[in-house]
């Protein structure tokens, strides 16, 4: 039997073709580009803002706590890290796209401007007594401008860094001012759609305590695991109240529990690697054995609601995603807290329901999984070296 094929038929055979051709192309491209921005550049994101914000923020804690000379000096450091958390991001992003010298400090310095972008734009920024403004850097300013003007000074940077002979003046010129316009333009919008989202979560936190701790402490907790940084999602949303606690207990349970339920496999090196450090190394094991993650993810679900109905723990911005990450979540739960709870009773909150019930419970699902063969001897032991 012969098929007769129209114009119209062969046409459209040979447009189907062409599209799925295009599409093979460019799938691995977009795919390419999704794990720089969302992994590679989120990633350097979270290691600047540690390196900045979060750390000024533990700074200026101890330097509160301590007396004299020492507490004044922690407290300067603290605040001079914080101011310079748009710098941090910078080159945080930069370093982590592998980008040269001249790029990575033209993103410093565009990541310093997106983050000021909303001050400087209405003018808040700069201040004069009568004689040559000057700039005020009052707090952190906003992460997320400044992500997206760091990453945007990488890109341009790396469009012509070392092919030309004039490499020292046009890569870092180019870097800053792409990177700088980009932060000034695009900056203040997208930061302020991410604060209403992230307002929005605080509100249904508050409303839906049940509802709401669940998924904010399950998605949160898995988004830590995951490589990509709930640290900076958290402050980027500005979580704040139940809402931040939710997520605090969602991160550290992930954190305390692999490195108790994976204790047999990865004894006390591991239990300091993932319950100091991240979770995030079980993610091969995840990618082979998935039932690893549903003690932690479980536990987090049934722990979140816990924790913002029972007993309204709340925390901030900062320690949201951080879970036990040099303890940085339980710090922020304690600074948060501590004006309207006992320092006893806030002391064992944290112990208790952040460290000891979800290793504990994370630990009892993972022995009835171990018991029923759905999770087996060395599937959460972490690769050596």
């Amino acid at each position: 039997m012969t098929t007769n094929r129209t114009p119209a038929t062969s046409a459209a055979s040979t447009a189907t073709t062409s599209a799925a051709s295009l599409l093979r192309h460019l799938l691995p491209a977009l795919r390419a580009l999704a794990h720089r921005v969302l992994i590679d550049a989120m990633t350097g994101m979270a290691h600047g803002l540690f390196a900045s914000l979060i750390l000024g923020t533990i700074l200026g804690q101890l330097g509160r706590l301590l007396p004299g000379a020492a507490g004044t000096w922690l407290t300067l450091l603290g605040a001079i890290a914080t101011s310079l958390t748009g710098a941090g991001i910078g080159v945080g992003v930069a370093h982590r796209l592998k980008a040269p010298t001249f790029v990575v400090v033209g993103a410093m310095v565009a990541g310093q401007v997106g983050a000021r972008a909303a001050a400087l734009l209405s003018g808040t920024a700069l201040q004069s007594d009568g004689g040559a403004p000057a700039l005020v850097l009052n707090g952190p300013g906003e992460p997320l401008g400044a992500f997206i003007a760091a990453w945007a000074a990488v890109e341009a940077g790396r469009l012509v860094a070392g092919r030309t002979s004039l490499d020292i003046l046009v890569t870092p010129t180019l870097s800053v001012c792409a990177g700088g316009s980009a932060g000034l333009l695009v900056g203040p919008p997208i930061s302020r759609l991410m604060i209403s989202l992230g307002q929005l979560v605080n509100w249904g936190t508050e409303r839906q305590p049940l509802l709401m701790g669940i998924i904010v402490s399950a998605l949160m907790g898995i988004i830590l695991t995951l490589p990509i940084s709930s640290a900076a999602l958290g402050i980027i949303l500005d979580l704040s109240g139940l809402a931040a606690g939710a997520a605090t207990i969602g991160c550290t349970t992930q954190m305390v529990g692999f490195a108790v339920a994976s204790y047999r496999e990865n004894r006390f090196a591991g239990l300091i690697a993932q319950g100091l450090g991240t979770s995030m190394l079980q993610v091969p094991n995840i990618v082979r054995h998935p039932l690893i993650w549903v003690p932690p993810t479980l536990a987090s679900a049934i722990l979140g609601p816990i924790t913002t109905m029972v007993l309204g723990m709340q925390s901030n911005a900062i320690g949201s995603g951080m879970g036990s990450a040099g303890l940085v979540g339980q710090i922020m739960t304690f600074q948060t807290m501590s004006g309207s709870t006992s320092t006893g009773r806030l002391i064992a909150l944290i112990v208790v329901f952040q460290i000891l019930i979800p290793a504990l419970l994370t630990l009892g699902i993972s022995e009835l999984m171990r018991a029923r063969g759905w999770i087996k001897p060395g599937d959460m032991a972490l690769a050596a070296g």
